[in-house]
């Protein structure tokens, strides 16, 4: 029985490849309920309410899984505006992605991925 936990553990580790994508809860009161649709590939694998906070930001997670040869787009669609990322496996496996208000007043989503995870 331990050797089947094992064997099962070693699997997952190397088989279950995905993405892990943080998503960056705004301390910007005016994105409070905002609503994002996470799309990979243009399919809709996720939908993120933002929730703002006075405090420092908070994140919520979400695991995407990937294809064999881990090259995706990665789309964040809110309101009536996409915006759309290239991600590639495994050299981007953790990505942060944050919404912002710039200076005219237009939300924009930036991102941010690397290989290794991120510390908050």
């Amino acid at each position: 029985m331990k050797k089947v936990l094992i064997l099962l553990i070693v699997l997952c580790a190397f088989g279950c490849k995905k993405y892990v994508v943080s998503f960056e809860q705004p301390t910007e009161m005016k994105l409070d309920n905002l609503k994002l649709e996470v799309f990979l590939d243009k399919k809709k694998v996720q939908d993120i309410n933002l929730k703002a906070t006075n405090e420092m930001p908070t994140y919520q997670t979400a695991e995407l899984s990937i294809s064999d040869d881990g090259k995706h787009l990665l789309q964040v669609k809110t309101k009536d505006t996409t915006f759309s990322y290239d991600v590639n496996y495994p050299e981007e496996k953790y990505i942060v992605v944050t919404a912002h208000l710039i200076n005219n007043g237009k939300l924009y989503i930036g991102i941010r991925k690397q290989n290794y995870k991120f510390r908050f």
